[in-house]
C-alpha cells in the first residue's frame, strides 16, 4: 500500500485524497484544523505545513506530496513561502515527488488572452510572481516535482466569481452585478480534472520538471454558464451586469480583499484561453465537459441550503 501525502482540504486535495483512496492507497491529509474528507484510508492531521520539522515528519515514507494548500488571499508574500520550503524540504526528506497545484497568474495579460506551456512567465503583479518564485524554488531544488496549471475552478466547493457573484443573486432571485465583463469568453476548469491530472502526472516520469496545463473545455461566457444554471434547475435566467473596473479598485482603497483582487481583474475584463492540447495530446487526457462541473456546482449548493434549513 503506497502513501501519500497532501497538504489542503479544498475541493482540489479532497478531491486527490478520494481518488487515492479509492485505489487502495494511504493517505494522509495535512491543514491546520486538521479537515477532510471522510474515509477509512484517509487519516486527517490538523498541523502547520510551514513547519519543515513537522511536515518532514508527516511526510516520512510518502511517495507523492501534493500541495493543494489554498493560504489567505491577502497574505501570499508572508504566507506561501515558508509553506513551499516546508514542502520542498519534506519531498526531498522521503524522495517523494513534489507536485504543485498551479494557476495562470505567472504569465500575467498574454495577448489575446491565450496561455499554453510555452507563454512566458510575464507576470507584473505580486501574486503571479509569488507562484513564479515559488515554481523556480522548486525546479532548483532537486525535487522531481510537476505543477499543473488551471484556470478558475468550477464544481462542487470551487470559490470564484461565479460561486461570489452569481450564485447567491441567483439564490436570492435578485440581479448580480459581476467584477467582470460577462460576455468574454473565460476558460473555466473542472475540480475533478484538476485532480485526476495530478494524481496521473505524479507518476509519469515525463511530466517531471515541467509545468502542464489541466485539460479544460473551451472557453465559455460567465453568461452562459449562469444561464445553463438557472435552465438546469428550472430557474429564470438572471439579469446581470458587468462592475465597472474602477469599482473593485477604488473600494481596494480600504478593502484588503477588493485590492487584491483588482490586482488581477485583467482576467475577467480581457478574454482568457487556457489551452491544455499539450497536455492532452501527452497523456492521453480529456476535458470533462463543462456541465458536468455545472452540475456538481448545483447539486452542491442545494445540499448547503438543504443543511441550513
Amino acid at each position: 500500500m503506497s502513501t501519500h501525502v497532501i497538504v489542503g482540504s479544498g475541493p482540489v486535495g479532497s478531491s486527490i485524497a478520494r481518488l487515492h483512496a479509492d485505489r487502495g492507497d494511504q493517505v494522509r491529509m495535512i491543514t491546520r484544523s486538521g479537515s477532510g474528507p471522510s474515509h477509512p484510508l484517509i487519516e486527517l492531521v490538523a498541523a502547520d505545513a510551514s513547519d519543515p520539522r513537522r511536515l518532514t515528519e508527516l511526510t516520512q515514507g510518502a511517495e507523492t506530496l501534493y500541495n493543494c494548500a489554498n493560504p489567505r488571499y491577502t497574505e501570499w508574500e508572508k504566507l506561501w513561502f515558508p509553506m513551499n520550503d516546508a514542502m520542498i524540504a519534506a519531498a526531498k526528506a522521503a524522495g517523494a515527488v513534489y507536485v504543485i497545484t498551479g494557476n495562470l497568474y505567472v504569465y500575467g495579460p498574454q495577448p489575446g488572452g491565450h496561455m499554453t506551456e510555452n507563454s512566458p512567465l510575464a507576470a507584473v503583479g505580486r501574486k503571479g510572481k509569488v507562484r513564479i518564485k515559488m515554481w523556480r524554488d522548486a525546479l532548483a531544488s532537486g525535487v522531481r516535482t510537476v505543477e499543473v496549471r488551471g484556470s478558475d475552478y468550477i464544481g462542487a466547493g470551487a470559490i470564484g466569481v461565479f460561486a461570489l457573484s452569481i450564485l447567491p443573486a441567483i439564490a436570492a432571485g435578485r440581479a448580480a452585478w459581476a467584477p467582470a465583463d460577462i460576455d468574454l469568453p473565460h476558460s473555466f476548469t473542472y475540480t475533478g480534472d484538476m485532480a485526476s491530472t495530478m494524481v496521473s502526472l505524479a507518476h509519469d516520469e515525463r511530466a517531471w520538471g515541467k509545468a502542464w496545463h489541466a485539460p479544460t473545455a473551451p472557453a465559455v461566457t460567465i453568461r452562459e454558464i449562469a444561464d445553463r444554471y438557472t435552465d438546469l434547475i428550472g430557474r429564470p435566467r438572471l439579469t446581470m451586469h458587468k462592475m465597472p473596473r474602477i469599482t473593485m479598485r477604488a473600494a481596494g482603497l480600504f478593502v484588503p480583499m477588493a485590492r487584491e483582487m483588482a490586482e488581477m481583474d485583467y482576467q475577467f475584463y480581457r478574454p482568457f484561453h487556457l489551452d491544455s492540447t499539450l497536455t492532452e495530446r501527452t497523456f492521453g487526457l480529456q476535458p470533462t465537459p463543462i456541465e458536468v462541473g455545472i452540475r456538481e456546482t448545483a447539486d452542491d449548493a442545494q445540499a448547503i441550503a438543504a443543511r441550513r434549513m
